[in-house]
């Protein structure tokens, strides 16, 4: 049976010359994944910018809770966290897999732990540290890794859909093109504003790039609305006014365990599975769609060496935590890079190294406005959407949503996604739902037992609220 090769990747301009002894072929077996130094680097810098509005934003969402928080402290950890462990996940992964503190969890940190449930932020910190131990249990323990092997190939598939069209939404809501009434409808806002002309412009240009084959096409786009942004009237970026007022290490270690005290014991657990299993299962859809383009997925559709990875993206918990910069995860941004022809781990130390490097300038990495990455995520949640056409590895069957069985999962886990800003309600319905009508078709043996312990996990995540009273 033939390798699994990633679907609608941009095609190359040559094939890269055999192993030549020198190091970052050694390191990173550069010809073994078709790929050069040079395109692993820019797509480094792809994976780079797309992430970089991370710097501002986290330590923003950290502050809205009414933490007090620094703002260059948190910048500053933010690109401590982001470097090293997406260093460490080239080095040690061999992955084009970047990793940094994630969005959603944290609001969580923000809102509800150094919020409604009152912790300090150290507190909050060790919430975060102690679930990223226990996530690291789980991966030297096999379970992390048997869950990820476990998922059907029809929710693989939907899961890598799901998140295509999230971050499809990401891009256009950094566009100012999907908003949202002031009753919370959503809705898309009139094409008349400077921010949505940048994006256009990046968009068009990026889609014609890709169109003929620039492999650097993303990476253009972006530069290219950067400089957009700064011509247009309305402010759409601005130049920081003290681009070199960093790094600050002041909040490295401030974590503390006292939070089992503050909530007492039940709160306190229910609090620690909660975001495990947010995390758990964000990273789990990460590694399936950056894998299925990234062609690291095998025959059965399942993630090479996923022991790696996972590894690395629990110790990155433990290290967000322990930084106070919230949990690290690996990100879907990720996705930059890949569509910019990176294959292996040097796009994640390209990517990791250029963390490192802004932290004298974390005001100014800022001045990348939304709208200039806004293209890059709209063109890749595009290009992933195309795994619902794939036929199934290894079958030749491709995902029927006529079958009950497998459209309603499919459908709502890729709908969900988008619709609840939230990666892990999209793949906890879709668990649900496979297994429901699994049983209610008689065909419960069908189903492994770990399915089973997973979706019933989701339904206690669900019903928090009824179950404990929880509210978070």
């Amino acid at each position: 049976m033939s390798q699994r090769r990633p679907a609608m990747s941009v095609p190359s301009r040559g094939r890269p010359s055999p192993a030549s002894g020198n190091l970052p072929e050694r390191l990173f077996r550069l010809s073994e994944h078709r790929t050069t130094v040079r395109t692993e680097l820019l797509a480094g810098l792809s994976t780079f910018l797309v992430m970089a509005y991370i710097i501002a934003v986290n330590p923003l969402i950290l502050n809205r809770g009414g933490t007090g928080l620094d703002i260059t402290q948190v910048a500053t950890v933010t690109c401590l966290v982001a470097g090293v462990m997406t260093i460490l996940m080239g080095l040690y992964a061999n992955r084009a897999i970047a990793i940094a503190p994630g969005l959603g969890i944290n609001a969580i940190v923000s809102f509800t732990l150094a919020g409604s449930l009152g912790l300090s932020y150290p507190e909050a910190m060790g919430v975060i540290v102690t679930q990223g131990l226990i996530a690291t249990a789980l991966v030297l323990l096999g379970v992390r890794r048997y869950v990820l092997d476990l998922v059907p190939y029809v929710l693989k598939t939907a899961i890598a859909v799901g998140i295509g069209f999230f971050i499809l939404f990401i891009g256009l809501r950094n566009a100012g093109i999907a908003i949202a009434l002031e009753d919370g409808t959503p809705t898309l806002a009139a094409l008349d504003t400077w921010p949505i002309f940048v994006t256009v412009v990046g968009l068009l240009l990026t889609v014609v790039l890709i169109a003929r084959g620039v492999r650097a096409g993303i990476l253009v786009g972006i530069l290219t609305a950067t400089v957009v942004a700064f011509l247009v009237p309305g402010d759409v970026a601005t130049f920081p006014s003290d681009p070199l007022s960093g790094p600050d290490f002041g909040l490295v270690g401030q974590f503390s365990f006292s939070y089992w005290t503050t909530l007492g014991g039940l709160t306190a657990v229910l609090v620690v599975f909660s975001i495990l299993l947010a995390d758990f299962f964000d990273t789990m859809g990460t590694l399936i769609g950056v894998g299925n383009r990234a062609g690291y997925l095998d025959d059965r559709g399942q993630f090479r060496d996923a022991q790696k990875p996972l590894l690395v993206d629990s110790v990155a918990a433990v290290a967000g935590g322990a930084t106070s910069a919230s949990s690290a995860t690996s990100y879907i941004e990720s996705l930059a890079g890949v569509e910019a022809g990176g294959r292996t781990g040097l796009v994640a130390v390209t990517t990791g190294a250029l963390f490192l490097l802004a932290l004298p300038f974390v005001s100014l990495v800022s001045a990348i406005p939304a709208a200039a990455t806004a293209p890059a995520l709209i063109i890749v949640g595009i290009l992933m959407a195309g795994a619902l056409t794939q036929p199934e590895t290894g079958s030749g069957r491709r995902i029927d949503l006529n079958d009950i069985e497998v459209g309603v999962p499919v459908v709502l886990t890729i709908l969900l996604m988008p619709l609840t800003f939230n990666i892990t309600n999209g793949i906890g319905i879709g668990f649900i739902s496979y297994v429901l009508i699994k049983v209610a078709r008689g065909k419960a043996a069908q189903v492994p037992l770990g399915l089973y312990v997973v979706a019933a996990a989701f339904l206690v995540y669900f019903l928090r609220w009824a179950l404990f009273d929880a509210q978070f």
